[in-house]
């Protein structure tokens, strides 16, 4: 995110000066009644009116925050910089057109942050594009799990659910001056039904310290819980961020500075026992909070502000020696973190991670997205869109096994900036896919041509990805026809096998929109007979080079999959040149394409047994062609080829 040179005038007045005290102090929700209270004696002034739009901003209350900074740039000599700020309000309070126009005016007024500015007004957008045309869930807030004050970072166990909250205790009355509310404490309920609970009861003293402590997880397999406790560590540089790797920002006083760190607690029946610190916490340096834990225990993912990260906040991970201890963590990399604040990492049920950031465009706030990949090979990340996210702070998503229903804690209802829990499920919009087996034989009419043919009879395995559902059988009928039911939002493998032929499997994601929506798909079947050559299309190479194009590389991860559908062939992967340059030369890169194609599967987990590489430069052309007779481009083309034949056994 950007780092804003935010100057923050201090009144003078003899009135504010409480006022400033309290705020230099951290304690916004008492230095807020000051501000407000000297509005009252005279004509408001930049100094005071600035810090009051601040203290919402800090508090996370968007609503009050930008109808304070539209009063704000209102007067001479305010920063530009509250321009941005404003637009940032108006954009978590979904006021997308206005938040554009204010990114625009803002882009103007500091050209040094124009590119910045105009990629967050072209996401306003992308937002309204995305609330047009939601996702199919249906998300409800959870009334046995809040109260009026937050409640963040839902765990689901078999027993129940564990939640953060800054609720006011009986037992513990004593208010956090930065909120105004209680500290945050980590509570249980128990579970009624599937989906209902009972009240929260906070844990014991063992976990909730009079500070804050929380969020936290809980490991079934070894009866652990993982969780966050913040330390008041002095303060040794007045520049730093108070709090970069949680939703609360404060301390104790002006002298000292939030660190958090994990730590774990083993349960025996009703106690906590045996409380740990994490091995490479480091609270007088920075912090390591929000932890996520696998299911068998082996990989411990968290967020730090620790040195050499790529932004304010970043995800790491930790794995478990063989000794038991814990290896050092590891950055997980620039696919999921960004130069903003990257938190609140969550696992799936088939070791999907789920993060808020910042950092990737989204809606406003913190946004919900899913890491494609898998660990230690994380590919990209994904917004998961409207209804899950919304211009609010969205995060800490707790997935059911199934994988449709779960958990989350936003802050879309709070207009004072609190946070509630919610519950999601996915609904699943049925469609059709209408589907074709064929395959591909030689035209005797048109040389060089191909013509369709049906492959009925085909036995089809289907299967939902991610689901435990049982796999469904059909048979194409004679003419190659399938028709599929299947659902919106998921993914399906279809498996098909018939004598005579190459087993084959292609994944479809239907988009179903409505019931009466369809997709349409072809499988095409190869014949498993020795020694035919089967051309692979689209496999091209850029001028003399025999790198693999990423075209090239979409075609032969088809080949890896009929490779593992069929772990019983051996084949010979051919290339073939036209006849223009010299037979050596020609052979020469025939050979290094073949190679480098060989290689290519090798990466994606082929056995080198199965494979041959073979070059046959110009020697085996598919028409007249040769040296010295004068083609169109169209039939050198042909000849320039990639093939594969099945080896006799």
């Amino acid at each position: 995110m950007l780092a804003l040179n935010f100057v923050v005038l201090t009144a003078t007045a003899q009135d504010t000066q409480k006022a400033d005290k309290h705020f230099s102090n951290f304690e916004f929700s008492l230095a807020l009644d000051e501000y407000k209270a000297s509005l009252e004696q005279g004509e408001p002034t930049l100094p005071v009116v600035q810090r009051i739009a601040d203290i919402y901003r800090i508090l996370n209350n968007s609503k009050e925050a930008e109808f304070w900074y539209a009063q704000v740039i209102n007067f001479t000599g305010a920063d530009p910089a509250n321009y941005f700020l404003y637009a940032e309000s108006a954009k978590r309070n979904g006021n997308y057109s206005k938040a554009k126009q204010l990114f625009l005016m803002y882009s103007e007024k500091v050209p040094a942050q124009a590119a910045l500015a105009k990629r967050l007004a072209a996401s306003c957008d992308t937002a309204m594009k995305w609330m047009r045309d939601p996702r199919p869930y249906t998300i409800k807030t959870s009334r046995s799990l809040n109260s009026d004050a937050a409640e963040f970072s839902p765990f689901r166990t078999k027993d129940g659910v564990y939640i953060a909250s800054d609720r006011t205790r009986p037992d513990k009355r004593q208010t956090y001056a930065w909120t105004g509310q209680g500290y945050i404490q980590m509570y249980f309920a128990p579970a009624k039904t599937d989906t209902s609970w009972g009240t929260p009861v906070p844990l014991p003293s063992s976990i909730n310290t009079a500070y804050h402590n929380g969020p936290a997880v809980f490991l079934e397999k070894d009866n652990t819980l993982f969780f966050t406790r913040t330390h008041a560590v002095k303060r040794q540089n007045t520049q730093h961020n108070p709090d970069p790797t949680s939703w609360f920002k404060g301390t104790e006083g002006g002298t000292h500075i939030n660190r958090l760190g994990i730590y774990t607690a083993v349960k025996k029946k009703d106690k906590w026992k045996k409380i740990k610190p994490f091995k490479f916490n480091k609270t007088e340096q920075y912090s390591i909070g929000h932890p996520a834990i696998t299911t068998d225990g082996k990989v411990l993912y968290f967020v730090s502000d620790m040195p050499g990260g790529f932004g304010e906040t970043d995800i790491y991970y930790s794995e478990r020696q063989a000794n038991g201890e814990w290896g050092i963590p590891v950055n997980a990399g620039d696919k999921i973190n960004t130069s903003g604040r990257e938190s609140f990492p969550t696992l799936g049920p088939n070791g999907e991670l789920y993060f808020s950031s910042d950092g990737h465009m989204g809606m406003g706030g913190l946004d919900l997205f899913i890491a494609k990949g898998t660990h230690k090979n994380w590919t990209g990340v994904e917004n998961l869109k409207y209804p899950m996210n919304t211009s609010h702070d969205d995060f800490g998503l707790s997935m059911d096994p199934s994988g449709k229903t779960g958990l989350i804690s936003s802050g879309r209802l709070g207009q004072d900036g609190l946070d509630d829990i919610f519950t999601f499920k996915e609904n699943r919009i049925p469609c059709t896919v209408i589907g074709r087996t064929i395959e591909y034989i030689a035209d005797s009419q048109n040389r060089g041509k191909k013509r369709e043919v049906p492959v009925g009879n085909v036995r089809l395995v289907i299967s939902e990805v991610g689901s435990n559902e049982r796999p469904i059988e059909i048979i194409s009928s004679s003419d190659g026809t399938f028709i599929l039911p299947v659902y919106g939002g998921a993914t399906y493998s279809i498996r098909g096998s018939k004598p005579n032929y190459l087993t084959q499997t292609i994944r479809v994601s239907p988009d179903c929109r409505t019931t009466e929506d369809s997709v349409k798909v072809e499988m095409v079947f190869n014949r498993d007979t020795p020694n035919r050559p089967i051309v692979l299309e689209n496999i091209y190479y850029e001028l003399d080079k025999a790198e693999i194009t990423q075209q090239a590389a979409l075609e032969l991860d088809k080949l890896v999959e009929t490779l593992k559908d069929n772990p019983h062939i051996r084949i010979e992967l051919s290339s073939h040149t036209d006849s223009r340059h010299s037979h050596r030369y020609n052979e020469m890169l025939s050979e290094l394409r073949a190679k480098s194609a060989v290689d290519y599967l090798i990466s994606r987990g082929i056995e080198r047994q199965r494979l041959e590489a073979k070059g046959y430069g110009e020697t085996q052309l598919v028409n007249q062609c040769a040296d010295g007779v004068t083609c169109p481009e169209e039939l050198h083309q042909e000849n320039r080829r990639t093939e594969f034949k099945i080896l006799a056994r």
